[in-house]
């Protein structure tokens, strides 16, 4: 007796939104499953053929992504009301139907892209880079010792992805603080030999309005980091570093 073979379905529900000032709304869709499915080869699958349960022919979903190998943080989204990179999210490991929304930390753009402005306008403030004055060649730099460079490593890892300012919920609309990610890159580019220079730059730059005092130590950032970065232990590392910094600008002098 021959029996009938019914085709695996993936459901997604996703949050849409056609500009930035219009109203969100959800469009479900139904795809045929295949092995080893991630959440990006599907929004490529609904992109090929946008059509809803419904049977309706919509546009396309929009969303971001670049590298698809956990490297760029250009892929983050809330996936069942979790932040994270959709292109390591695969399909046999989430709950049916998939939830898919927009970052909410972040201006949304259009379906499920956003403007992460607001994380690189935090980096330009805490100036998250090494200075270099003039294209001649300086030689070798300073060598950086072992131990410091093996946790230094770790913090580098950070590819701006925004999950954990999504995940923090002192990083909001009514809040200036600039998040968890570049306040651990505040500790990583004074850990570098030449980034020591702008050291007391750093550290003033998070020493008031929407820096350090503003984190709440709700830990959600290091739960949620793809990369699992010590965002935490940068924090109170950070707590320690501008106290120091605090006494050297209140008696102006830099031996303390």
């Amino acid at each position: 007796m021959a029996t009938e073979t019914q085709t695996k379905t993936v459901r997604f529900i996703i949050t849409r939104q056609d500009n930035p000032n219009a109203t969100p709304y959800q469009e479900e869709f139904e795809l045929d499953y295949r092995p080893n499915m991630n959440v990006i080869s599907a929004l490529m699958e609904i992109r090929r053929n946008p059509v809803n349960t419904k049977g309706e022919k919509v546009a396309p979903v929009t969303w971001e992504m670049n590298c698809l190998e956990e490297v760029c943080g250009a892929c983050s989204m809330v996936i069942n009301g979790k932040p994270r990179q959709s292109c390591t999210a695969l399909v046999d490991q989430l709950e049916q139907p998939i939830r898919l929304e927009p970052m909410r930390t972040f201006p949304v753009v259009r379906d499920l892209q956003v403007d992460r402005s607001r994380m690189f306008d935090s980096l330009k403030k805490v100036k998250a880079w090494i200075p270099i004055d003039g294209t001649y060649d300086l030689g070798p730099g300073p060598r950086m010792p072992e131990r410091k460079r093996q946790w230094a490593y770790e913090l580098s890892k950070c590819m701006t992805c925004g999950v954990c300012l999504e995940a923090c919920p002192n990083v909001n609309s009514n809040s200036n603080f600039i998040g968890p990610a570049p306040l651990s890159q505040v500790r990583l580019f004074n850990a570098h030999p030449t980034g020591a220079m702008n050291k007391a730059e750093r550290l003033d730059a998070i020493m008031g309005d929407g820096g350090l005092a503003n984190c709440g130590n709700s830990q959600n950032c290091v739960q949620s980091c793809p990369k699992g970065i010590p965002l935490t232990t940068s924090i109170a590392a950070l707590n320690r570093d501008t106290t120091v910094q605090m006494f050297r600008n209140f008696f102006g002098s830099d031996q303390i």
